[in-house]
């Protein structure tokens, strides 16, 4: 039996309808697990139905003046059907301004989704470094 996410307004039930009398277990991690929960939990979910903010293709640099956006508003945003939350904009931007430029262009290369992710591998690993010393 799969998971599924409990709805926000109605805890009796979850987010694709199905009542609570009719399984035995939530998905309460945050971000769910993936593989676990009922697609359409998710498909139903308000922020899944909102509209793309912005849409980039690999090789498009604005994508670094939308994720400065996200920053500058403190607010997330939906980037090619993903939605970005402030923390993985900030240290996206984080770690572009302090690559250099060939190695830029290189991340530049993947979908904006891979690029944010890559960053946050960056992120990730110097901040184990610093935190082991």
């Amino acid at each position: 039996m799969s998971g599924h996410i409990r709805h926000p307004r109605d805890p009796r039930q979850s987010v694709c309808g199905v009542p609570a009398a009719d399984f035995r277990r939530w998905e309460t991690e945050a971000p769910p697990r993936t593989g676990y929960t009922c697609a359409d939990c998710y498909t139903l979910l308000p922020e899944a139905a909102r509209p793309d903010d912005a849409n980039h293709r690999p090789d498009d640099p604005t994508l670094i003046d939308t994720l400065r956006q996200i920053v500058a508003n403190r607010q997330h945003a939906k980037i090619n059907g993903v939605l970005v939350d402030l923390w993985s904009a900030s240290v996206t931007i984080l770690i572009w301004d302090r690559l250099r430029p060939d190695n830029q262009q290189r991340l530049l290369t993947l979908p904006p989704h891979e690029l944010i992710l890559r960053c946050i591998a960056i992120y990730t690993r110097l901040t184990e470094k610093a935190n082991s010393r």
